[in-house]
């Protein structure tokens, strides 16, 4: 059976070459023009994946629309944006966004980027591997993630990031590595969305955030895994 993909967004051209190109890939489609109709769109349809413009009309933008999916629901979230909408693009990666898409853009791009996020998303199961260290807990198998007992509820992009750390404690990774380990992709501009997934992560697992403990930054390098 069909997965089926969301695609949120006003402008029709978008939506059908979208909508075609996901199509030819063996995707089932729906589509809504608003924040309102595609929350009511999600609950009836439960996607696989949403493809979310960030700049909808109505009383709901796309961060809105971000922010209510990801209270409700660890559904993968592609957004497109516009090119002077860096602002708005890192918070909806600090909402919870899985990636982000610039318009203007190739529609094989989309369906490469929808591919990459559902593999990560969905991973076949294995024999059970747990990685620890210290008292966080990665359990492979279910892709769940502990914090001194407690679990944390973490995106696709983000337990990747984690696992690939964590994989090697003490180890330096740049951006661009990091980017490669866990999207299979060095697309070239989007290795600071990395940042913003270290970001996320700390707030989910260090005791103190602002004075991380586990992920470190290395100034003019990238980052690293310590557990002390």
């Amino acid at each position: 059976m069909a997965r089926t993909i969301l695609i949120i967004e006003d402008e029709a051209k978008i939506v059908r070459t979208v909508r075609l190109y996901l199509e030819q890939a063996g995707y089932g489609v729906v589509w809504a023009t608003d924040g309102t109709q595609g929350l009511a769109a999600f609950r009836h349809e439960k996607p696989a994946l949403v493809i979310l413009d960030l700049n909808l009309p109505g009383q709901l933008d796309g961060l809105d629309v971000c922010r209510t999916l990801r209270r409700d629901s660890n559904v993968p979230i592609i957004m497109l944006t516009a090119r002077t909408e860096e602002a708005d693009r890192l918070i909806g990666l600090e909402l919870g966004a899985d990636d982000y898409i610039t318009k203007p853009f190739s529609p094989r791009e989309v369906v490469a980027r929808v591919r990459a996020v559902l593999r990560r998303a969905e991973q076949p199961e294995s024999p059970s591997q747990i990685i620890e260290a210290s008292d966080i807990r990665a359990d492979l198998q279910r892709r769940a993630v502990t914090v001194a007992g407690v679990p944390v509820e973490m995106t696709a992009n983000e337990f990747d990031l984690l696992v690939a750390l964590m994989r090697h404690p003490g180890r330096v990774y740049t951006r661009a590595q990091l980017l490669e380990l866990t999207q299979g992709t060095t697309y070239e501009g989007y290795e600071r969305t990395i940042d913003q997934h270290v970001k996320n992560l700390r707030q989910k697992i260090e005791p103190d955030p602002p004075q991380p403990r586990y992920l470190l930054t290395v100034r003019s390098v990238g980052y690293k895994f310590t557990e002390d």
